[in-house]
Order: structure tokens, then sequence, then C-alpha cells
């Protein structure tokens, strides 16, 4: 973990200075408004790194909302910050961009603002449109009549998803008047407050219809006791290696591999009723051999967020056997979703934020 942060901390500084340096040399302006320029830029790191300390929940709620938006909206600002000097400055060694073009430009400032700028203003707005996906699925195990179902993931309700959000989300399930909305972790994205104050549990017990959830890594990030209490005034039942039967279908939920000590998915089948139609939510899509050999039905699963922006998809990608949408194993089907929320800044390029209405029939 500390050689994580070691190279996260490095990575992060020569970004920062890159682009910090870039912004200074294509500014066409007085000297004040660079200096400007950098100390917003530098205001911006330091919301990032105030974002990831426990000082952001000492600070009044306004402003820890600021600084979470501020700092995490950052790091994909910068992402493609970087790519666009990165792009200039290999245009200029190959003679293809003339170098006045990257020094004190208005030409160059202009084309860096449209093009940067339009690209993350499309990006909120791509991710503020929810994307409904449908799917069916046909089993041949007797099912009482055919079962829909709601499928979310990665919520990560905070100091950005806020309860008006998540009013919305209520609204758009229950719309869909499922029989069920199954929830694949990562309910909170990492602090308590926000949640408490805002009296979140109240909107989610909104919800007409059963909420069945499993656990997500972010659970633990914020504390599993404090988890465990939000999602029983929430009305939501928790399978923490645990199951229910509803209706026709079985719901088995992992915990989260942040448990070192989880159950395997044999054993949690080993209790199963094998004749049944039968779910596993489990929040990491890692092993999914594990669900196919063990004669799991469905399994739903979330975590990846199919990396939020490009080009981040391509790493989660190379990562995950499915990254993202549906998968096919044996008999076995699989769903990966992006996540209904987000992680961070409000923003998807070349990924969505959706939710699955699941048809499951004969």
């Amino acid at each position: 973990m500390r050689l994580f942060f070691i190279i996260f901390l490095a990575l992060m500084l020569s970004a920062n200075v890159y682009v910090i340096w870039h912004i200074w040399r294509i500014l066409p302006f007085a000297i004040w408004v660079k200096w400007l320029s950098t100390a917003l830029a530098v205001l911006s790191v330091a919301c990032l790194f105030v974002t990831l300390s426990p000082m952001l929940d000492r600070l009044p709620m306004p402003i820890s909302v600021s600084v979470y938006q501020i700092g995490t909206g950052w790091l994909v600002v910068l992402l493609y910050m970087v790519m666009a000097f990165l792009v200039l400055d290999i245009g200029r060694l190959v003679r293809l961009v003339p170098a006045s073009f990257l020094k004190n430009s208005v030409w160059g400032s202009v084309t860096l603002l449209v093009v940067v700028g339009g690209l993350l203003v499309y990006g909120y707005i791509h991710y503020n449109n929810k994307y409904r996906e449908t799917i069916t699925i046909k089993t041949d195990k007797p099912l009482a009549k055919p079962i829909k179902a709601v499928l979310l993931s990665d919520l990560h309700l905070g100091y950005h998803n806020r309860k008006g959000e998540l009013s919305r989300w209520v609204g758009i399930i229950n719309d869909e008047k499922p029989d069920v909305v199954l929830i694949a972790g990562d309910i909170i994205d990492r602090s308590m407050r926000p949640l408490k104050e805002e009296k979140m549990a109240e909107e989610l017990r909104k919800i007409n219809a059963p909420v069945i959830a499993c656990i997500g890594n972010h659970e633990f990030f914020s504390g599993v006791d404090n988890a465990l209490e939000f999602y029983k005034e929430s009305g939501i039942t928790l399978l923490r290696d645990s199951s229910v039967v509803m209706d026709s279908i079985q719901i088995i939920g992992r915990d989260d591999r942040m448990n070192m000590r989880r159950l395997k998915t044999a054993q949690l089948m080993e209790k199963a009723d094998k004749n049944k139609f039968t779910i596993l939510l489990d929040h990491q899509p890692y092993n999914l051999e594990e669900s196919e050999k063990c004669g799991i039905d469905f399994q739903f699963s979330g975590h990846t967020h199919h990396g939020q922006v490009w080009p981040i998809s391509l790493i989660t990608e190379s990562v995950y056997e499915c990254a993202f949408g549906p998968w096919k194993r044996g008999n076995t089907y699989y769903y990966v979703s992006s996540g209904i929320g987000i992680w961070g800044g409000k923003f998807r390029i070349g990924t969505r934020s959706e939710y699955v209405v699941a048809t499951i029939t004969n």
C-alpha cells in the first residue's frame, strides 16, 4: 500500500508539473493571469489530497462538497490536459506543430480550451444521462412467473452523488415497477457523513420493491459496521456470504474480496438449492470461472466502472476477463455493470452510467 501511494504521488506531481509548466508557457496573457492559473491548478491538487484524507469530514459540509468535486474533478482534467500537451509536444518534435503554437499563443490556448473543455462538458452531460440496458435471461429451471429485476451497482453516494441525485435514481427504479432490485456493492462512496446528514436512508426506503445487495470494497473504506447500520436503516437485505430465496429464485451475495476470509463460491453453493434459478451478487468480477464450475445461473457484478473515462477503460479491459457488459461461460450468464453512479469527477467519456433491467423467464 505504501509503494502504491509513493507511485501515485510521483505520477501526480510529475503530471501536474508538466501541465502547469505548459499552461504557463501557452497562455498569451499578462504575468498575473499566468500566476492565477498556476494558483488555481495548485489549489485543485491540494483539494484532491484533502479529499483523500480524514480532513474532508472535519470541514463544513458545503466546503467538503466543493473540495471533493474540485479535487476529484481535477484528476480527469489533468488526464486530458496531459494527453493534449503530449500530442502537441510530439507534433512539435516531428515539425507538424510550430513551436509558436505552444508559447504565448492565442490560437494554442483557444484550441486547448475548445478541445479539452468541450470534451469535459460532453462527459458531464453524458454522465447525467443514465443509460437503460435491457437483458433477457432464459432458463429451463421452474419459475412461478417471469421475474423483472432492476440491477444496479456503484452508486457511490457521498459528497458528489447526493440526496437529490439519489431521489432521481429512486424515481427511475420505481418507474420500472420491478419485482426485485439487486445492488452489486459500493452503495457508499467513502464517508458516512453526507449519507447521515442528508438522511439518504429515508430516500432508499422509497423504493417500491425488495432491495437485496452484496457489499463492495468502498463499504470497507467507510467502515463495515457503519455500512451495515446504513443498509439496515435503508431497508436493504444485505447478503454477506449468505443467501435468500424470493419466489422461484435464490440470490446469493458474496462478501467483498477485501475480506480475505470470505467463503468461496463453491462453499456457498453447498447449501444452495440447485433446482432453483440462482443469482450470484459479487462486487468485483474476478475468477469468473468459479461461478461456471459451481453451476451459478447468473452473476451480476460491478466495481470496474468500465474505467469511467477513455483511455482508462482500456486498462480495465486488460485486467478483467469481462470489464463491462454481458458475458457467458458455459451455461452461466454474467453482466458486469459500469455503474449508475461514479467515483470522483462526474465525467463519462467513452463509457456510460447505466442501470440494467433484467427479465428472467422460461
